[in-house]
């Protein structure tokens, strides 16, 4: 083993039994990420466009034709899913009730937000245990360094240089994978709140011009 740098290996082994605990949450952190990642990407986050063409079908009366296009997008455009719920909403000969088709879409919002949110809790723990994980590992190190001191006969840096070693890098672990727990969290959950405000105001915006419209055709 060099005396200038260390190889990911080594660090592990000098980390001590504790740095299997923090492997784990490193590669759970990691995979929940890319998983969330990949999820995001594929179920496309856009409202502005579809809401444009759901209005436009509106304003020439075409329901059904806002049906057919939103059922089309329902796969990977979660704003489509929720529109759908509420165009579901008006019924040919019914009086339209606002009050309900808000509760349709905010139910089918909820719905889609959590799948949104898939593992943000495991993020969120991770983030909170790996520091306290590695500061194990520094009194574990600290312990098995006054251990040494204790049964040497002469007391030198060597025979604690282990002990310190497994301190400090279970610590710098544990931080790293914190740290990168909790910033893929706040990433992921600015997106989700984004995605949250402009379908909150692309539904109230449809359900303004439905209402308006249902108040026209009676008059």
């Amino acid at each position: 083993m060099g005396s200038e740098s260390f190889s990911l290996l080594e660090l592990f082994q000098l980390g001590g039994i504790i740095m299997w605990p923090l492997l784990v949450f490193s590669i759970t952190v990691i995979a929940i990420s890319i998983e969330r990642i990949v999820f995001l990407i594929y179920h496309k986050l856009n409202t502005g466009d579809i809401e444009a063409k759901v209005s436009e079908y509106l304003n020439n009366d075409d329901i059904a034709g806002a049906n057919e296009y939103l059922s089309a997008l329902t796969k990977r455009h979660l704003a489509a899913r929720i529109m759908l719920t509420l165009i579901g909403q008006v019924k040919p000969k019914q009086v339209f009730s606002q009050r309900r088709a808000e509760r349709a879409a905010e139910t089918e919002a909820a719905n889609c937000i959590n799948s949104l949110e898939n593992g943000f809790n495991f993020l969120t723990a991770l983030g909170s245990l790996s520091p306290l994980t590695g500061f194990l590992g520094t009194v574990t190190g600290m312990i098995g360094a006054f251990r040494s001191i204790a049964e040497a006969t002469e007391v030198n840096a060597q025979i604690v240089a282990n002990g310190i070693y497994e301190a400090l890098i279970t610590t710098v672990f544990g931080l790293v994978i914190a740290i990168i727990a909790m910033i893929s969290h706040s990433i992921f959950s600015h997106i989700v709140d984004r995605f949250a405000s402009r379908v909150e105001g692309s539904c109230s915006n449809l359900i303004a011009q439905i209402a308006e419209q249902s108040v026209n055709e009676k008059d």
